[in-house]
């Protein structure tokens, strides 16, 4: 705690009027640059964080649509086995004294092969869903991260000139030079 003190007196003895410096104490100095982080990163990310939503979110329907379009194939599929197991019923009713148990053996199999077919299609429907949400995630978190760096690195180099560096640099050297004699 005394730390923290003796860097608010030491900063009380710099000249206030034009003078620029570095706050080394990272209690004082956090809050400051969490908030300038964040709200740097929502003035520019919010644009393109709705933007990139949007387009992934469309992506995502498409996709979705694509999905529901293969599952109502799958549909018309079932309803031609349906079509094709009334048929085998009926030729069922005709051969049921010679072959009954090899046409149920059929069906089964018929009915088994398309259950099977639409899990596999709704099974691949929310994998792709999955899929998608998480490469949409990992996309924003990169666009958010490099836009914010850009802006940064943007408001640093309009902010510092060199009459402004070299102040900076000096006001420094001043400071190590006296934080080198109270430690001698």
């Amino acid at each position: 705690m005394k730390n923290v003190t003796d860097s608010f007196v030491f900063l009380g003895h710099w000249p206030s009027a034009g003078s620029f410096g570095f706050n080394t104490d990272i209690f004082a100095t956090n809050p400051i640059n969490l908030s300038v982080v964040l709200g740097v990163l929502i003035f520019f990310g919010k644009g393109v964080l709705s933007d990139l939503l949007d387009n992934r979110k469309k992506r995502i329907l498409d996709t979705i649509r694509n999905s529901e379009e293969l599952r109502e194939g799958a549909i018309e599929q079932l309803e031609k086995a349906r079509a094709r197991l009334q048929k085998v019923e009926i030729e069922a009713d005709l051969f049921r004294t010679n072959g009954y148990s090899e046409i149920e053996r059929e069906k089964l199999n018929l009915i088994n092969s398309t259950y099977k077919t639409l899990e596999q299609l709704e099974n691949y429907k929310n994998e792709t869903i999955h899929f998608e949400q998480q490469r949409t995630i990992n996309q924003v978190r990169q666009r958010v991260f490099q836009q914010a760096l850009q802006g940064a690195l943007g408001t640093l180099n309009s902010c510092l000139t060199n009459e402004l560096h070299l102040r900076t640099i000096n006001a420094n050297l001043g400071m190590f030079g006296a934080i080198k004699e109270i430690t001698d």
